[in-house]
């Protein structure tokens, strides 16, 4: 065996590299015998078809304002909402009935061991039948006013919140149907993703049976597939997660696919801080609560005014008896006036006038609050552009980089792993864009409900 002078290694080195470079530029096969390939099948190479997916549930579409609607009539937290409209008025009907005229009958039949007699007068009967009836007229009964128009205003609170609901069903329902466009994105994105390693795959795959590449790139690009495969199913779970998800809130009994919805175009930030105040169902539905504190609290007057009724009762007696006679009536006048009642009347005043506060304090916080949202999706819609425009530049330019990768690869410059990391940084350059577009569309859906232009008027 030849000694090798180290000293001349590096000589030696780059001899051999250029002899391999010669080689691989000739068009001659190369010599099978310094370099074979493997003998027998290769098992690390899936040389079988790509399993067959299974279909995605079949899931019906429906447009944005379609699933807003539909949400408002279906969804449960809309229905219970619109049944504490009617409990409002069902109460408010029970309030009225305290200072309305009301009739009452009563028939009484009783039966004695014997006639209660005096002598032989019969004082009671053995068997005795009475009969009355009792109308009552409420003439002067503020307390009861007061109560009735209490109660109706309960009925605007109730409306102000059905109204208030049906704004957070909408903005719920409106969030999963974007979540459902944004997660059909991002699996468009996987499956194309995959179909690029795919190819690559082949071409490593018949270079490699051809003889001029290696199981490692193979191997490499094999990889490669199989975690995109993993990639697209966990996009495609995600999808069907989304989708039931988004018919549970509209109330249905099955999944619903989404597209891109069209949003009505933004209002100047001027113009959404002056309307906000008038047209968000939140900030109504406080001033209806506040609204309702203070005319309650105007109204403890009448807690000391006094009450008075007319009551007529026609009677039947029979067998008539000493005070009874066989038929007749009565009436009276009855005049309550409260004089004292262990402090009652001023624990509701109290009462009442902590409630207007809640309700005052409430109502600041509420408008400061819708303020800053209004400008604060200004700034995210504007941000949220800006973001989507970067990695738009950014996927096109990992959709460059991947092409040059391949070019490099198949005129033999560069091995697979360049290619591979292209690849990679392409898919999660182009998942990045989705996620921007989604960020995008619920920022404008945010600034159309921060002021209050978000459900429309039609949706209800």
């Amino acid at each position: 065996m030849r000694n090798w002078n180290w000293g001349h290694a590096p000589l030696a080195t780059v001899i051999l590299m250029s002899l391999a470079v010669t080689a691989r530029s000739q068009p001659t096969v190369p010599n099978t015998q310094a370099s074979p390939p493997p003998a027998g099948p290769i098992s690390f190479v899936p040389d079988e078809p790509n399993p067959v997916e299974p279909p995605l549930p079949p899931a019906p579409t429906m447009s944005f304002d379609e699933a807003i609607h539909q949400s408002l009539i279906r969804n449960a937290t809309a229905l219970v909402a619109e049944y504490e409209i009617k409990r409002a008025e069902a109460v408010a009907r029970e309030t009225r009935s305290a200072w309305l005229p009301t009739l009452y009958g009563n028939a009484t039949y009783t039966r004695l061991d014997s006639d209660r007699t005096l002598g032989t007068r019969v004082i009671s009967a053995a068997n005795q039948l009475s009969a009355n009836a009792t109308l009552t007229v409420p003439i002067v009964a503020p307390q009861q006013w007061a109560a009735s128009s209490r109660a109706r205003d309960q009925i605007d609170i109730s409306r102000s919140s059905r109204a208030d609901m049906a704004r957070q069903v909408a903005l719920a329902v409106a969030r999963a149907y974007l979540l459902v466009v944004s997660q059909k994105r991002v699996l468009e994105v996987t499956e194309s993703a995959r179909g690029t390693a795919r190819a690559h795959y082949e071409y490593s795959r018949t270079r490699f049976t051809g003889g001029l590449g290696n199981r490692v790139d193979v191997v490499r690009a094999a990889q490669e597939v199989a975690t995109d495969d993993g990639i697209v199913q966990q996009a495609r779970t995600s999808l069907v997660r989304a989708r039931e998800a988004l018919g549970t809130l509209i109330g249905t009994q099955t999944a619903i696919d989404a597209v891109e919805p069209a949003f009505d175009e933004s209002p100047p930030q001027s113009a959404a801080l002056s309307e906000m105040e008038s047209r968000r169902p939140d900030v109504q539905a406080q001033k209806d609560r506040l609204h309702a504190a203070r005319h309650s609290e105007s109204l403890n007057y009448a807690e000391y005014l006094p009450y008075l009724a007319a009551i007529a009762q026609p009677f039947y007696q029979n067998p008539p008896s000493l005070v009874m006679p066989l038929a007749g009536w009565q009436a009276q006048l009855v005049l309550t006036i409260p004089l004292y009642d262990g402090g009652l009347r001023y624990g509701h005043a109290d009462e009442r006038a902590a409630l207007k506060g809640e309700a005052q304090a409430t109502l600041d916080g509420i408008l400061r609050q819708a303020r800053s949202e209004v400008r604060t999706a200004f700034s995210a819609v504007m941000l949220a552009e800006s973001g989507l425009a970067a990695n738009r530049r950014a996927a096109r330019l990992a959709q460059q980089a991947l092409e040059l990768a391949g070019i490099a690869y198949r005129a033999g410059a560069t091995g697979n792993l360049e290619v591979i990391d292209a690849e990679r940084r392409a898919r999660d350059a182009a998942i990045q864009v989705a996620v921007a577009e989604d960020a995008l569309r619920q920022a404008r859906l945010d600034l159309l409900a921060a002021s209050g232009r978000f459900p429309s008027k039609e949706a209800h």
